[in-house]
Order: C-alpha cells, then sequence, then structure tokens
C-alpha cells in the first residue's frame, strides 16, 4: 500500500513539473511581459539551464556509479584469479 502512494506522490509531483515547464516554456512567450502571471515564472533563460544542469548532473551520478561498479567488478576479478593461482 506504501508503494503505491509514493508512486501516485512521484506521478502527481512529475505531472506538475511538466505542465509548470510546458506553460512556462510554451505559453509564457507570448502572453505580455507586463502581465501578473510572469511573476509566477524565473526568467525565461532558466527554461534552458535547468534541464541541461540536470542531464549533466544525472550523467555524472551515472558515470559515478558505472566507473564504481566496473572497478569493483574488476578488483573481484583480479582477486579470483589470484585465488585460483595460488
Amino acid at each position: 500500500m506504501l508503494g503505491t502512494l509514493v508512486g501516485l506522490a512521484m506521478l502527481v509531483a512529475a505531472c506538475v513539473v511538466f505542465i509548470y515547464y510546458s506553460l512556462w516554456t510554451l505559453v509564457m512567450p507570448f502572453v505580455d511581459s507586463d502581465h501578473p502571471l510572469h511573476s509566477l515564472f524565473p526568467p525565461r533563460v532558466w527554461a534552458i539551464r535547468i534541464p541541461v544542469i540536470l542531464v549533466l548532473l544525472g550523467s555524472a551520478v551515472v558515470g559515478s556509479f558505472l566507473s564504481v561498479v566496473m572497478i569493483r567488478s574488476s578488483r573481484k576479478k583480479a582477486a579470483k584469479a589470484a585465488k585460483k593461482k595460488a
């Protein structure tokens, strides 16, 4: 039951972020710059910066994880080979 609630919360959060970002990038350029709705959104330059930062951060995390796994795997293979040799 807890897993279902967590999944639902993640789905709702993803939908809210998607709708907010879509409005920010697709609708706000066509709204007058003096409209009060612009106060709900950051400057448009961040519409590019935020995804780029997230992709770079995600790539760094995945690359670090793969590096750690590969290093541990090679250490295990070396230990097995040394044990088999002895």
